[in-house]
């Protein structure tokens, strides 16, 4: 039986009409295939690039669609929320293209980009608290004194329909799915998109995906008390709580909820970045992630992705290449002992350029303890074309006579 308290389950009905209150002011993103990651994975894979938004997250269509629900007295009274990224971003942005007063609470660990970002686009943001849970109850009591009408990330039917409209694209623009792999957090988008796709092709199979460290609606549905904690490269999905509402739409219409490692996160953002030549944060990136972590269950099927957010910051984006290519032996790290004499170091560059690698960095030791008293160690990144040039790199340095040992990844 369904609970009385609760708001009523949006239907395809109300998803279409969101979708004609947004068309026209917010971006149709592209839905398109993705042959680099068909090969990669073994699917079909189509990608909906809901990165493109203008605030790069497809938060900015629940958001629109709460607040042209607003009245002339509500939207007077201005909005408040609470998030520490791209729904902060999004209620900021289309507050003030229509008018709205609008305050948002940001925990003191936000970083200070996403911060400056928010209050470009007019919004009055009050950085407190060192969790979400104390943002939440600060946005509720700063509700409760002004009067102000509270924005829920996830859990509101306006919100939720706002989402749906991803779904509604994908069936319109794209070819039938078997599969869609949707990012959960709080379970606004997996709830709108799930109703969209089950009154559209109810034979496509839903998948919601989650990490690891934050299992929350897997919990849920499972009817346990999730452990969740740690630092995730999803921070955008990284919640404890789903909502009471999404909840209840996950359990009707979700067809599975998977967790997914944080190693298979960071494959995917790069997967995206380097393949696709797009941006993805963590959150974005949990789909592919999914189907790098279980390629059998996706093999030969056709997919879509929700490529739902690109807000990563550039340093964890570069930092994140850098490790695949040292993964994948395309950058390798070598300790190489030598006698200290002159030109030893030039015949160590000469021998790496003979075979073909590009030697980024050195540095040059002479007091180490484990070095002899009349030697030397050099430590060389070098650029190779993979594991087997690697290979040859440091076979030509001992045959010339070095002791070289190969380091952990730079």
């Amino acid at each position: 039986m369904p609970d009385p308290k609760l708001p009523s389950i949006p239907t395809l009905q109300d998803i279409r009409d969101a979708a004609s209150q947004i068309d026209g002011v917010l971006i149709r993103t592209p839905f398109l295939p993705a042959p680099r990651l068909s090969r990669l994975t073994g699917a079909e894979v189509h990608v909906k690039y809901e990165n493109l938004q203008v605030t790069s997250s497809f938060k900015e269509r629940g958001a629109l669609v709460k607040l042209l629900s607003l009245s002339p007295e509500e939207r007077r009274r201005g909005v408040v929320a609470m998030s520490a990224g791209n729904h902060a971003q999004a209620v900021a942005y289309h507050a003030q293209r229509l008018g709205i007063p609008a305050t948002i609470v940001m925990p003191k660990t936000t970083p200070f980009v996403k911060v400056e970002a928010t209050r470009d686009f007019g919004a009055r943001v009050v950085v407190e608290g060192e969790t979400l849970a104390i943002c939440q109850a600060l946005a509720g009591a700063i509700a409760d004194e002004t009067g102000a009408v509270w924005v829920h990330p996830y859990d509101d039917p306006h919100v939720i329909r706002g989402q749906g409209t991803v779904a509604l694209e994908m069936f319109e623009d794209g070819p039938p799915l078997d599969c869609l792999l949707v990012p959960v957090g709080g379970g606004g988008l997996i709830g709108g998109i799930a109703i969209a796709t089950k009154a559209l092709a109810p034979q496509t199979e839903i998948i919601g995906v989650e990490t690891e460290l934050y299992p929350s609606m897997r919990a849920a549905l499972d009817g346990v008390e999730g452990v969740c904690g740690g630092n995730s490269l999803a921070e955008g999905i990284a919640v404890k709580n789903v909502g009471t509402l999404t909840l209840e739409i996950a359990r009707r219409f979700v067809d599975d909820v998977v967790l997914v490692p944080e190693a298979a996160i960071e494959r995917a953002v790069n997967a995206y970045l380097t393949l696709q030549k797009t941006m993805a944060e963590g959150a974005g990136a949990a789909g592919l992630a999914a189907m790098l972590d279980n390629p059998r269950h996706f093999r030969g099927r056709r997919v879509g992705l929700v490529l739902c957010g690109g807000n990563i910051d550039p340093r964890l984006a570069a930092s994140i290449m850098v490790r695949d290519l040292a993964r994948s032996e395309r950058i390798i790290a070598v300790r190489v002992i030598i006698p200290d004499q002159p030109g030893v170091l030039a015949d160590i560059a000469a021998t790496i350029g003979t075979c073909g690698g590009n030697i980024l960095e050195v540095f040059h030791h002479r007091n180490l303890l484990t070095v002899p008293a009349k030697g030397a160690s050099v430590d060389v990144t070098i650029e190779t074309h993979g594991p087997e040039h690697a290979g040859e790199i440091v076979t030509a340095l001992a045959t010339r006579g070095y002791t070289v040992e190969r380091m952990a990844p730079p």
